[in-house]
């Protein structure tokens, strides 16, 4: 494949992801100055969980059978434009919280959507792949730095909406750009009900042992991984006393590191193999979340700043592992649905639990002055993730112990 359609499907994972990186940070930071309620808060924060479940369904019963992926891909985004601009200037929760949904219904499908073109137009995936979607981490830290001059350090409404208004910008630049990408015809009618027999023989595989450990442990990572998301801009904010409009760019520096440990991951497999590989990501959510435990003070905002590198270590090691790991061990032929059984985990009940979870452990750990006591409340998801750890240490057992012990049609069985 030359260099021309590459770049531009670099460029779409760039835009992709840009968008949902404009608001994640910051947006457990501007519904209380909306005066939302600890529940409405915990329910549009589980928008994305709602989306995935709709969306795979939408997704694979419909759009992808009716509509080219470059056509879905372009309506989606525009319509997804529109509802962020609608959440943006939502004042009450109900007119905020349907707007928001629209948008994740709209932007969900897409995910698996921009994935689908990259395959279908690379020429070889499985060398491309991984240069490609690295462009949806450069569109995470390249979305922070407007926000720098488009925030102030202590914000006001007006201002925390271009969290949204930046998001639907970009979605109306991919909207756009989505019309120039290699045409990517539906899917024959065929391929729907083949899915869907894949997706049962996914789920027949929690039956095998290690890959039900591999679930519940993928189940607490991912509530600990969104859990991060729920607590940080408030902790950086109010605790820290990170300026507004740089807790975007601080946070990157962990998708500066993703990129790093990506480079090294295929390295640590070979070494160290599946097992230690994914503990050492875990591992990483421990020390993060404990040195914000045990240093949740100002003056240590260095080391808190410090600390954001880990999260290369807890995403490349376990999630990225994970799937590597169900590529190279789990039959061919339900392959894709396996990777999407655990989606649902990491973007849909990993994420619901902890927004629902997180939320109210930190309404219940908020003094009548509103201070959080963030010493107890990171104390919880690092005693998750040693509980993870100890589950893959004893009882994680996969029929291969490194990659190159397995070939392609290597079976879970």
């Amino acid at each position: 494949m030359n260099r021309g359609p590459r770049f531009k499907l670099f460029l779409m994972m760039v835009l992709e992801i840009a968008i949902w990186g404009a608001w994640q940070v910051q947006i457990f930071n501007y519904m209380p100055m909306l005066k939302f309620e600890q529940w409405q808060q915990n329910l549009a924060g589980s928008m994305f969980g709602i989306a995935s479940v709709v969306g795979i369904f939408f997704s694979n019963q419909f759009a992808d059978r009716n509509f080219s992926a470059e056509k879905f891909l372009a309506f989606s985004h525009l319509v997804g434009g529109l509802a962020l601009i609608g959440a943006a200037f939502a004042k009450d929760f109900t007119p905020f919280f349907l707007c928001f949904l629209l948008y994740g219904l709209f932007y969900v499908p897409t995910i698996s959507v921009t994935n689908a073109v990259a395959f279908a137009h690379l020429k070889d995936p499985a060398r491309d792949f991984g240069l490609v979607r690295m462009g949806g981490t450069v569109g995470w830290i390249v979305v922070s730095w407007p926000l720098i001059f488009l925030l102030s350090a202590n914000s006001t409404v007006t201002e925390m909406r271009w969290i949204f208004l930046v998001g639907a910008i970009i979605s109306f630049a991919l909207a756009a750009f989505s019309l120039t990408l290699p045409h990517t015809p539906p899917k024959k009618a065929g391929e729907g009900a083949a899915e869907s027999l894949a997706w049962l023989e996914a789920v027949k595989l929690l039956g095998v042992p290690y890959v039900l450990i591999l679930f519940i442990v993928t189940l607490i990572d991912s509530t600990i991984h969104n859990g991060y998301f729920v607590l940080i801009g408030g902790f950086l904010r109010n605790t820290i006393k990170i300026p507004d409009n740089w807790i975007n760019a601080i946070t990157t520096i962990g998708q500066v590191a993703e990129i790093v440990t990506m480079v090294i991951l295929g390295g640590v497999l070979k070494k160290i193999g599946w097992k230690w590989t994914m503990i050492l990501g875990i591992l990483g959510h421990c020390l993060r979340f404990a040195t914000f435990a045990f240093f949740d003070k100002p003056e240590y905002q260095a080391l808190i700043v410090a600390v954001q590198v880990l999260h290369g270590i807890c995403y490349a090691f376990f999630f990225a592992t994970l799937y590597i790991f169900v590529d190279a061990v789990f039959p061919k032929d339900i392959r894709t649905s396996a990777q999407g059984l655990f989606n649902l985990l990491v973007l849909g009940a990993g994420l619901v639990i902890a927004n629902f979870w997180f939320g109210s452990l930190k309404a219940q750990w908020t003094d009548v002055d509103g201070v959080v006591d963030y010493h107890k409340l990171f104390l919880v998801p690092t005693a998750l993730a040693v509980a993870a750890m100890l589950l893959l240490l004893l009882f994680f057992k996969p029929p291969t112990m490194r990659p190159q012990e397995t070939g392609a049609s290597a079976s879970a069985h």
